[in-house]
């Protein structure tokens, strides 16, 4: 992975780039010589216009700009048009083209520095990269490769401390697909993310603690991650729900009691 370039390069619209009449970024078009003349654009100026027309529902000059943005390297509009494209939001679903704008960012922003803002963009281009990985693009060269899949979410995992990442390379592990099968390993990654809000990883959690699946049961504790996680899971993922309960039904009086006040407790240091 290269280090990472500067995110505001400013670059002056050279003669090549507009060897033809084009439109100019607050949507107009302007001649070849008006251009030529016209003052430098900075791609985050670029970057800055495609999301107001993308605003104003304008998905045609969005994408002109965005796209001149990427090209100068912007991360953001490069996350962007991947997300457009791996969607099809606004623009004909492609995979193939979403996978590149990720890779473009994970190859010129591994190196950044994790607590920068941007940095759950460059995640987040990650952890596509590894469900790409993990299915393959067919008609294309990428394939199937969960052993890719692995080391590019353990990256964002440890390196970006992404959440998102973290959970999948538990399920990796908990799966034994790209990984040997390793609960242990699978319960620490799904901790890690579940304490950063991530509501599959506290239902994950609280599953397996409760149960008691290759960890001491804690049933109180698995009460409360379960509690959690209903909370914030979106209504289509009702495997979340079922599995909270599951457990409710099972537990007993003083289990569900003491999952209260642990319940109680997490909200309170939230809080403060």
């Amino acid at each position: 992975m290269r280090t990472a370039k500067s995110l505001l390069s400013t670059l002056v619209i050279g003669a090549g780039l507009l060897a033809a009449p084009a439109g100019a970024f607050d949507g107009t078009t302007q001649p070849k010589d008006a251009l030529a003349s016209a003052a430098p654009v900075s791609a985050m100026d670029a970057f800055r216009s495609g999301a107001k027309w993308l605003k104003q529902g304008d998905t045609a000059k969005a994408i002109h700009s965005l796209e001149y943005a990427a090209e100068q390297g912007h991360p953001l509009a490069q996350w962007k048009l991947g997300r457009m494209y791996a969607d099809g939001d606004g623009v004909a679903q492609n995979d193939l083209k979403a996978f590149q704008y990720f890779r473009r960012i994970a190859d010129d922003h591994a190196d950044d520095n994790p607590d920068l803002p941007q940095s759950r963009f460059v995640a987040n281009a990650f952890v596509a990269l590894g469900h790409y990985y993990l299915t393959g693009i067919p008609n294309s060269d990428i394939k199937r490769d969960p052993d890719r899949a692995r080391e590019v979410f353990a990256y964002a995992a440890s390196y970006f401390r992404d959440p998102d990442a973290q959970y999948y390379l538990a399920r990796l592990y908990l799966d034994g697909t790209g990984a040997p099968h390793d609960p242990r390993q699978a319960i620490r990654w799904f901790g890690l993310s579940a304490h950063k809000g991530k509501c599959e990883a506290q239902a994950m959690l609280g599953a397996m603690l409760f149960a008691g699946d290759h960890v001491p049961r804690q049933a109180a504790r698995g009460l409360m991650w379960l509690a959690l996680a209903k909370e914030c899971a979106p209504h289509e993922q009702a495997w979340v729900s079922n599995l909270y309960d599951s457990a409710m039904r099972q537990a007993s009086e003083d289990e569900r009691a003491m999952g209260a006040v642990y319940l109680e407790r997490w909200l309170a240091h939230r809080r403060d």
